[in-house]
């Protein structure tokens, strides 16, 4: 079996920090510059270095995304910043101007070079072309079916990495002009205004129109992703939030590990799919892998996009003598509300709220109302830090 990596996205330390100890083997991050992802708040010339040091630490790869299309002028200060990123033990780029991968090897850098998705690799012959430019590693295009993949690794024996979760772009991967016509801003430049998200008016009709391609889903297709030579399962969402982040790592984690270790089951497959659905506000498929996607992938007519409230708290410490959490409130809780911890070391473990609440005051307090409050209560089962409490909905034993 090929060496397999859960690749995450972090737009901040902190999200770098929790895509690390939920189950990301490698993070993806961008700098300030030279990034497609240009709205986040992306990493500054020490936070990388801090990133570095971070997931190292923990056994763990950081890489770099440097996958704009350049224009001369973003061409200023790319040696330098490509230096640095070598000197301070970034393990990869993502790249997808061959400019910049000539640099890489004109620099002789010890980091390696992998190909973004902007380049939008979907045959063997371009990815033996990024090959013979040094290239160890291939980010196919999210269009890849499952017959491109097996394909390509079979003619080229290269690193292959795919996304499996998050969203799609409704062009061609890199190839979208759309941002660019309607609002001046480049869209393979970091400027994306996402129009594919707009909602507009049919003509002569009270109708409203969309081409919102839904998102990528691919727990059901782990397993055969493997099979056909996949290294590196990739999700999307360096804008995403904390709780997202945890959530999605957590259950390809499993995923991943039960089909390594031959235990996934159809059940385990089903509660998965079910938290995951949880945890966006878009539907979800698996698009190009099995097929051409067709009209139930997309959204036409329009769509609701309403954002639960599940994740209730992050835990920030917890005293093992008196068995008191203290946690930072993310939604409205309260006594008696059934609830549920996870976390990196830990299986989900359902739990009531007790009656008896405290605020950072030790101040009794009847419900926790206030967004970002700390939170105090006691449990009977030990907590660590970064554990996440949200609503219980499901059980394992309903897919049973």
């Amino acid at each position: 079996m090929n060496h397999l990596e859960l690749l995450a996205p972090s737009g901040d330390l902190e999200r770098l920090k929790i895509a690390c100890l939920y189950g990301a083997d490698a993070i993806y991050i961008g700098g300030q510059d030279y990034s497609l992802r240009a709205n986040a708040l992306n990493f500054s010339l020490d936070d990388i270095a801090q990133a570095v040091k971070f997931a190292h630490n923990l056994n763990k790869k950081v890489y770099v995304t440097v996958n704009i299309v350049f224009h001369d002028k973003d061409l200023k200060g790319i040696e330098e910043y490509l230096r640095h990123l070598d000197e301070v033990g970034v393990d990869a780029i993502i790249v997808s101007d061959v400019v910049v991968m000539e640099l890489w090897k004109k620099l002789n850098l010890k980091l390696e070079l992998h190909v973004s998705t902007q380049a939008s690799s979907l045959n063997y012959e371009t990815v033996k072309f990024y090959q013979n430019l040094g290239a160890t590693r291939v980010v196919l295009a999210r269009e890849a079916s499952k017959e491109d993949i097996k394909r390509i690794k079979e003619e080229t024996g290269i690193e292959i990495e795919c996304f499996v979760h998050g969203a799609m772009c409704t062009s061609i991967s890199g190839r979208c002009v759309l941002s660019n016509y309607a609002t001046n801003r480049d869209s393979n430049r970091g400027g994306c205004a996402q129009v594919c998200r707009f909602i507009f008016d049919a003509d002569n009709t009270d109708q409203i129109f969309s081409m919102t391609p839904k998102d990528l889903n691919m727990v059901a297709n782990i397993e055969e992703m493997i099979h056909v030579g996949v290294n590196s399962f990739k999700v999307e969402g360096r804008m995403r939030s904390v709780y997202y982040i945890a959530t999605v790592i957590y259950v390809y984690r499993h995923l991943i590990d039960k089909v390594v270790n031959n235990t996934l089951d159809d059940a385990y497959t089903k509660y998965s799919l079910s938290i995951l659905n949880r945890c966006a506000n878009r539907d979800s498929t698996d698009q190009f892998f099995n097929g051409l996607p067709g009209k139930d992938e997309q959204y036409f007519l329009g769509r609701d996009e309403i954002s639960n409230k599940d994740f209730l708290g992050i835990v920030k410490s917890y005293d093992e003598e008196s068995g008191m959490v203290t946690l930072e409130q993310r939604n409205y809780f309260k006594p008696g509300d059934v609830v549920e911890f996870f976390g990196p070391n830990k299986e989900p473990i359902t739990f009531t709220i007790p009656d008896e609440l405290y605020d950072k005051d030790d101040k009794r307090i009847e419900v926790a109302n206030h967004p970002q409050m700390i939170v105090k209560f006691k449990t009977n089962f030990m907590l660590d830090e970064f554990d996440m409490m949200r609503i219980k909905v499901f059980d394992i034993s309903q897919f049973l």
